[in-house]
Formats: structure tokens, C-alpha cells, sequence
């Protein structure tokens, strides 16, 4: 595939971690890709398997790093999270291990928290966790309540490097309980059809964005789906190469879509 045929594209699925910034530093090239997309009258979806934060708040984030979007173009695995839980249990209630964007998504999806006999242990990134709440959730987790993890991602990148992410910070629970936790974000069908519905693009009109091959790529490929890898990110072609699939196109970062 070539860049001009991402470019003719008419919908964006973009990831944020490692495309459009590291920790709170904006990569190079981020800024040109989101001008371009409002230039050319594009429409865009931040798809993020980071749990952290609600809508609004990745909104004000981006404001701080310089870029002006409006919190309808965020989506999350928290938000996904909540909508998968609250399908199969309404009005349910979690035990949950996570920071706010995870909890306000469970909350606004009507389940609530409950740390004695909930329904669903359910983990995501956070800079929290301690033994005690691993314990917690392992208690809950034999006594019945089943286990759910926001995402796959094993790490994730940082302005410091790469840190540890949701599925290896559900290991210690997993290990215990003998239990696997049902993950809900990238590269689960599920976050892609609300992704894809809510852009309202059929999926030969849309592309996915991102830095990773075990959950970006391999989304898109499920969905059939035409990928970009960007570089920029946790992914170089050494790792690429190890994988069974590939993608459409191979950037060094997201600015070279809006490049001539």
C-alpha cells in the first residue's frame, strides 16, 4: 500500500502512546498529523488501550502538549471496559484496581464498587498497585468473581522508556488464581466494532495508526482493517519481522501522512 492511499483514507483509528506522544513529551510529527487531518477535513478516533484517563481528561492533555481536540474524539479501553461489563451484567459490581478514567467509566455504566462480594475483579494501568490489593483481588477472584484486564499490553511507552502495562501487572493474579483474565482493548473484535461504529466509516475507508504489532497491527488485520506501524513507538523492524503478519505501510512517524 502506498502513502497515497492512506492518505485518500477517509477515517482515522489512531493509538497515542508512541504516536502521538511519550509520557507527557509529543512526538515529533504529531502536530503536523492533526493539522493535516482537520485541513483535509478528515475524520479521527484516538483509540487508546491506556485506561488512565477519561475522555476529557486526554482532551486537556493534548491541549497541554499544544493540540486542540474535543473529548468525542477519544475513545478507551476503560470506556470499553465498562460497556462490555455493564452488557453482561447490568447494574453489576466490580472491585476495581485502576486510576480514575477506569472507575468514572465503570461508575458512568452503571455498575458499582464493592470489595466484599462483587461480580468482576477488573485491573488496569495504574501507579497504585501494592500487595494489598493484589491480595485483594486474588481473595475475590477464588470466591468467585470473575476477572477482567482493560488490556493486553505487557508494557508501555514512557518519557523515561518502557513500563510495565495492564497484563503484566494482572500476572501476579492470574499466576495465583489459575484463573486468565478476558481482556477487553486492542486487539479484541469488540473495542474495534465500537471504534469503527462510532466513526460510522465502512472499514475500506478507515485506517489504524499505530506502534504496536500485538495490538494495533493485528487489530486491523482481524478486522480487515488497513494498517500504518509508525516507528515511534515500542515497535522497530527487528520486532516487526518476528511476526506472522505485517503491515499495509511502514512510517517513521505519524507527521509523514501529512508530508509531501
Amino acid at each position: 500500500m502506498t502513502i497515497e492511499q492512506i492518505r485518500a483514507k477517509r477515517a482515522f483509528i489512531c493509538d497515542m502512546d508512541g504516536v502521538i506522544y511519550h509520557g507527557n513529551r509529543l512526538i515529533p510529527g504529531a502536530k503536523e498529523f492533526l493539522d493535516w487531518l482537520y485541513k483535509n477535513g478528515k475524520d479521527f478516533l484516538f483509540l487508546t488501550n491506556s485506561s488512565e484517563r477519561s475522555p476529557k481528561e486526554l482532551a486537556q492533555k493534548l491541549s497541554r502538549l499544544g493540540l486542540e481536540v474535543s473529548p468525542d474524539h477519544f475513545y478507551t479501553s476503560a470506556l470499553a471496559t465498562a460497556s462490555f461489563i455493564a452488557g453482561q451484567c447490568p447494574g453489576g459490581s466490580v472491585y476495581a484496581i485502576g486510576e480514575p478514567g477506569l472507575t468514572n467509566a465503570l461508575y458512568e455504566a452503571g455498575l458499582s464498587m464493592n470489595d466484599i462480594n462483587p461480580d468482576y475483579v477488573v485491573l488496569g494501568e495504574t501507579r497504585s498497585l501494592n500487595y494489598e490489593k493484589i491480595e485483594k483481588a486474588v481473595q475475590l477472584v477464588f470466591g468467585g468473581a470473575k476477572l477482567i484486564g482493560t488490556n493486553t499490553d505487557l508494557t508501555g511507552p514512557s518519557e523515561k522508556g518502557i513500563i510495565p502495562a495492564c497484563r503484566a501487572l494482572m500476572a501476579p493474579i492470574e499466576l495465583t488464581t489459575g484463573k486468565q483474565a478476558y481482556y477487553v482493548g486492542k486487539p479484541n473484535p469488540l473495542i474495534m466494532r465500537h471504534a469503527k461504529n462510532k466513526l460510522g466509516y465502512h472499514r475500506a475507508e478507515v485506517a489504524i495508526i499505530g506502534d504496536r504489532m500485538d495490538t494495533d497491527i493485528v487489530a486491523g488485520a482481524e478486522s480487515e482493517i488497513d494498517t500504518v506501524l509508525v516507528l515511534s513507538g515500542v515497535t522497530d523492524i527487528e520486532t516487526m519481522n518476528k511476526f506472522a503478519y505485517g503491515p499495509s505501510i511502514v512510517l517513521s512517524d505519524v507527521g509523514e501522512i501529512a508530508r509531501d
